[in-house]
């Protein structure tokens, strides 16, 4: 990789080459070569007594769990798709339905090694070289890339038992939400896991997730059958409180990957929930990597746009966002939202940052709960650029809250500095990238070079 790096011209920007991206924001095209990353791809070492694992920055969360498992463990954090990379988790923020009790992926980050703008390799923790250690979660590598990371591992047993919880009530959901994560359990019970989803303002679900050892039948949404859809049942309770409860049950390694095989819900766009199509596409290919790779081909060669104007249908706005608002602030954003853009359904995920201190680059309240809201589709486009998007990142600041920047974002210089820590993004890039060869986040994150 310092091989690649050096030889790239000083005068173009460095940039990583990667056969896979989970980014949804355009890029414009670089003429130079991109740095090598072939030679950082596995798993490097698993201690089961320290429970901790060195991992090679382009190392997959496929492949991290694919190598502690064997030992009963895992990391504290799983982001839901197969092909995030530790280095990416890190740099780029990550978030699963462990956040309310372990925050996020960085915050299992013992010590890191990362190749800075200036061309040194530097190991980065909380006492060395912390001021880069603090800055580097939501720099997306501005900062400089990880080539290792020492992480953090968790116990973990061979089943995750589920409940599916409905609400008739956006906010008795919420309230529910508030009280697991503020005792630890559910009837009792503790919680190990916890995200939700909401169909409708009177349709929304908890998945309340328990591990245990005790063996017995387990659900695979891996062939015809679709785990979010599985998520669905009957009987609201009374005026909007908790109905009816839908029990299931899936092996670790089923549980972490749930979302992957159909990528949320986004498969319905390739027809891959249709029973007749689901049939004859081979199981190997039902997962998110193949499903961004047919997004990105429709958006280099325009399919969607093209087929939407030959049928007299105005273009499509990409809408593919995560938004995080403080949890007394949820209620109030999705009852905006569901009644503002049209997009079902939205994935729910509440977290708490493990660490006093925070971080600068995208500053939360420790101590505090956020919900994470995600939305992935596309609504008709208006004349303006990106005005759906728009009204989403107002709200989303009007609540103090926060969107993650893996996708289209649209603010000013002086907005997006005071959301995303630009003095101390500003100085540590003065001292780790003096000479600016990586881009700068603005760059990368609003203006899409």
């Amino acid at each position: 990789m310092l091989a690649s790096y050096r030889s790239i011209p000083a005068t173009s920007a460095v940039r990583l080459s990667k056969p896979t991206s989970n980014l949804f924001r355009a890029r414009t095209k670089r003429d130079a070569p991109g740095l090598d990353t072939s030679g950082l791809t596995g798993v490097l070492s698993v201690d089961p007594d320290a429970r901790t694992a060195d991992v090679a920055g382009m190392c997959t969360y496929e492949d991290l769990v694919a190598a502690t498992l064997p030992y009963g463990l895992s990391p504290l954090v799983v982001p839901q798709l197969k092909t995030i990379t530790l280095g990416g988790a890190v740099s780029g923020l990550g978030i699963e339905s462990a956040s309310f009790r372990n925050g996020l992926p960085h915050e299992s980050v013992l010590e890191m090694d990362i190749l800075t703008g200036a061309g040194d390799l530097l190991t980065a923790s909380r006492t060395q070289h912390s001021d880069l250690f603090r800055a580097f979660p939501n720099s997306y590598g501005s900062l400089g890339y990880s080539t290792r990371l020492r992480i953090e591992l968790e116990p973990v047993p061979p089943f995750v038992a589920l409940r599916h919880i409905r609400f008739g009530s956006l906010p008795d959901m919420i309230s529910a939400m508030e009280r697991i994560i503020d005792t630890g359990g559910q009837g009792g019970t503790p919680v190990d896991y916890l995200d939700g989803v909401v169909f409708s303002p009177d349709e929304s679900y908890l998945c309340v997730g328990r591990r245990t050892a005790t063996p017995g039948p387990v659900s695979d949404y891996t062939g015809k059958d679709i785990y979010y859809q599985s998520i669905r049942h009957d009987s609201p309770g009374s005026n909007g409180a908790q109905g009816a409860v839908k029990d299931d049950r899936l092996t670790i390694h089923d549980y972490f990957w749930r979302w992957d095989t159909d990528w949320f819900w986004c498969s319905r766009a390739f027809g891959m929930q249709n029973p007749a199509v689901r049939r004859w596409w081979p199981r190997r290919y039902r997962r998110s990597s193949v499903y961004s790779k047919l997004v990105g081909l429709d958006q280099r060669f325009g399919v969607s746009d093209w087929v939407e104007k030959r049928n007299g249908r105005p273009a499509r706005e990409r809408v593919v966002q995560d938004v995080e608002v403080p949890v007394e602030r949820a209620c109030e954003f999705l009852e905006w939202f569901l009644a503002t853009v049209p997009i079902t359904p939205l994935w729910l995920c509440p977290l708490r940052l493990r660490e006093p201190e925070g971080w600068p680059l995208y500053p939360m309240r420790p101590d505090h709960t956020y919900v994470n809201i995600g939305f992935w589709s596309s609504v008709p486009a208006s004349a303006t650029e990106g005005a759906t998007n728009r009204m989403i990142e107002a709200e989303v600041s009007r609540l103090h809250g926060h969107k993650s920047l893996y996708s289209d974002s649209f603010y000013s210089r002086e907005e997006f500095d005071a959301l995303y820590g630009g003095e101390t993004y500003n100085t540590v890039k003065k001292t780790y990238d003096p000479d600016s060869r990586l881009l700068d986040l603005y760059a990368k994150a609003v203006q899409r070079r």
